[in-house]
């Protein structure tokens, strides 16, 4: 699989669509002109767990405006089966508090919202449990991880090698619930016609989407249409189908209007998916060397009685670090809560917060430098599958990384650097993250006028994939940029997968690479290597090829480098410097690409520093549930932070030699910052976010 010629690909581009966004041109999900549109407003579940037994939508209907209020005893039937956490509007049962159990319809956002405070609910309720515990009796061993990986692993002798061990860790971490909060809601505008549906919708992959809404409405999938074109983030929360769409769809139908509906801020704490709360026990033996014999990595999470979903937060250590006894354990437990789903780097996030936590603590106890320990444990190969990587530049990014960020002079003695009233330490964590791709079609057509046409239904949730895109199929074309158009995000185009698990850019560059050759093949073949009057269209799909590629083990890597201040006063903690080095594969475009890094590990650092979701375990809520109480980092948090990629080549990967680069940016940045606190203060805190007040009383007197 050779990479395409220098020329398009890894030149900064600006993004295509920056002066439509700037502008407000471009449309997002219920923005786009619809006639005699009207508007919904979901009503969530006030109860816990147990059924409706009265609702009374009198006092909704008689708000002016108010059209129709759907609820389990009249909205239009869904197909069972398909998907329960989708199955809305269909029984009285309620499974958590949030879910949602009406809609009203009105002829104004207005009318809709005051029709939604009026609707009456009664609710026979029934005992609940929504604490997670590694003592709660309903732990049990799941059948896979997300998204299908073995649940536990085992090779060699963990017991007897850790028991053996000169030095040995064993730390319990834990991570809190986490919500994405993408900076568009949730949103659907919806609308039929002759037996069709059309959706404008919020999403990561409108074909998926298309796929689900086909089967729930029992259409031919021919019959919906979704459509994508911008998107306003994501991070995991949109990677399916999700409830705004359903009840919109729903809504339209049964009004037989078109409807739109955005989900409010509120309702995003949820029933949309959030990262699962973690208690992840690591457990490192080693020589006093730091050459690691013995590693054991046990992750509890929560899933829901409807549909279990279990974050596979193990999964990182099978394959970041050397070591003969191995095993990895996966227990989850189901709660009357919102069942979690992805969240940026699923698993490997909170994964590598216990990991590379663990590596510190280890470094510490075996008195060798963090960097120096981590690099004395790189392995030649894969230590679960025992097969080489097609490319593992770990070692180099942590050596690029030190350089860069001054390592060298470290003193490594916790608590030596002060600076005033301030303490003063730096940190570092290894990174990695899965480089896959998956199947993907694509359309190419040239014109008479020497121009050309691709599509794909890629998703750009805000990453800068269209122009990726655009760069790719202008150099497999071997044309100027100028001569390209590129459309995404609409169901009716090529089919692609969906924009996740930093796969978007490999799969879909794929695909518009072949499509590309095609079209080039077909004009060379032509009479006169001349495009004719109705121009040439080319449409391949990459199935058989991806298929045909070997398994084995690919993956981006990183090294996160930071530095806090503590106040030794008030335990305030601030990030002065954050630096991360990156082997991503060929880099497409260095402008997306930077602000994809800096976007990853400025989300890490708020996981270390302030994003929690607190629970009312009365209710299975969390009492947090707006951008004024659930804190998020901002541009003041971040003084100063840098990313820098390493020249990489791995022909092993897919024809543009691309790894995915929009989740490994936040793997390893939470662990990095836990480490340099306990580097400034001597405190090691375990349980995040670090608060100050985990670490006030804790801390060294002036």
């Amino acid at each position: 699989m050779s990479a395409p010629p220098v020329g398009a690909v890894g030149r900064e581009h600006p993004r295509l669509e920056g002066r439509d966004k700037v502008t407000g041109a471009a449309r997002y999900a219920v923005e786009y002109p619809v006639a005699d549109v009207t508007y919904g407003w979901a009503v969530p579940a006030a109860a816990t767990r147990g059924r409706i037994s009265r609702i009374d939508v009198a006092p909704a209907l008689a708000v002016p405006g108010v059209l129709d209020v759907l609820h389990h005893g009249n909205a239009p039937r869904l197909a069972p089966g398909v998907d329960r956490t989708l199955f809305l509007l269909q029984e009285p049962a309620v499974h958590y508090r949030g879910e949602f159990v009406a809609v009203v319809v009105a002829e104004s956002i207005e009318a809709a919202r005051e029709g939604a405070r009026l609707v009456r609910i009664d609710y026979d309720t029934e005992a609940h449990s929504t604490v997670l515990s590694e003592h709660h009796p309903g732990l049990y061993r799941p059948e896979k991880v997300n998204p299908s990986f073995p649940t536990d692993t085992a090779d060699g002798d963990f017991d007897a090698g850790f028991a053996a061990a000169e030095v040995r860790v064993d730390a319990t971490y834990r991570t809190p619930a986490y919500h994405n909060n993408p900076m568009e809601p949730h949103a659907t505008t919806a609308q039929w016609a002759d037996g069709r549906l059309l959706v404008q919708d919020s999403n990561q992959g409108s074909s998926p989407v298309q796929a689900t809404l086909a089967q729930l409405f029992g259409l031919p999938q021919e019959s919906v249409r979704v459509v994508a074109e911008h998107v306003g983030g994501g991070f995991g929360s949109k990677g399916y189908a999700k409830a705004a769409v359903v009840l919109a769809a729903l809504a339209a139908k049964q009004v037989g209007r078109p409807v739109r509906l955005a989900l409010t801020r509120q309702q995003l704490f949820g029933p949309v998916g959030y990262r699962t709360p973690t208690i992840q026990r690591v457990r490192l033996g080693a020589d006093a060397d730091g050459r690691i014999a013995a590693v054991c990595h046990d992750a509890i999470s929560q899933t829901s009685t409807l549909h279990e979903f279990t974050e596979q937060s193990a999964v990182y250590t099978r394959s970041m670090y050397a070591g003969p006894h191995r095993r990895t354990t996966h227990r989850v437990v189901r709660l009357d809560v919102p069942t979690p789903f992805w969240m940026r780097a699923p698993g490997e996030c909170p994964g590598a917060y216990a990991l590379e936590s663990a590596m510190d603590e280890l470094a510490t106890g075996c008195g060798v430098d963090p960097v120096e320990l981590r690099v004395r444990n790189d392995p030649t190969v894969d230590p679960e599958r025992g097969q080489p990587f097609t490319s593992r530049n770990l070692v180099a990014c942590l050596r690029e990384g030190a350089r860069r960020f001054g390592w060298a002079d470290r003193d490594p003695t916790p608590g030596a650097r002060r600076d005033g009233r301030w303490l003063v330490g730096s940190g570092v964590a290894g990174s990695s993250y899965p480089a896959r791709a998956r199947a993907a079609a694509a359309a190419a057509t040239a014109a008479p006028d020497d121009t050309f046409e691709v599509r794909i239904n890629a998703t750009d949730i805000g990453t800068g994939a269209r122009t990726a895109l655009w760069q790719v199929a202008a150099d497999a074309l071997d044309v100027p940029v100028e001569r390209v158009a590129i459309r995404v995000g609409d169901s009716d185009l090529p089919p692609a997968g969906v924009a996740g698990g930093s796969m978007g850019t490999a799969s879909w560059s794929w695909a518009v690479i072949r499509a590309c050759e095609g079209l080039r093949d077909r004009i060379r073949d032509h009479p006169g290597g001349a495009v004719p009057a109705e121009g040439l269209t080319v449409e391949v799909s990459t199935a058989d090829e991806v298929r045909a590629q070997p398994a084995r083990p690919r993956y981006a890597y990183g090294a996160q480098f930071t530095e806090v201040r503590v106040d030794a006063d008030t335990g305030e903690v601030r990030v002065g410097r954050m630096l991360g080095v990156f082997a991503v594969g060929r880099v497409v475009n260095p402008t997306t690409t930077r602000s994809q890094l800096i976007g990853g590990m400025t989300m890490g650092l708020s996981m270390a520093l302030h994003e929690e979701g607190l629970l009312d375990e009365r209710y299975g809520d969390w009492v947090n549930h707006d951008l004024a109480t659930y804190h998020i980092s901002v541009c003041a948090d971040v003084e100063r932070i840098e990313a820098y990629c390493l020249p990489e080549e791995d022909p092993e990967l897919n024809p543009a030699g691309v790894k995915g680069l929009g989740e490994i940016g936040i793997v390893g940045t939470a662990a990095a910052i836990a480490n340099a606190v306990h580097h400034a203060t001597g405190l090691r805190v375990r349980d995040l976010p670090i608060r100050l007040d985990k670490l006030l009383d804790r801390l060294p007197a002036r």
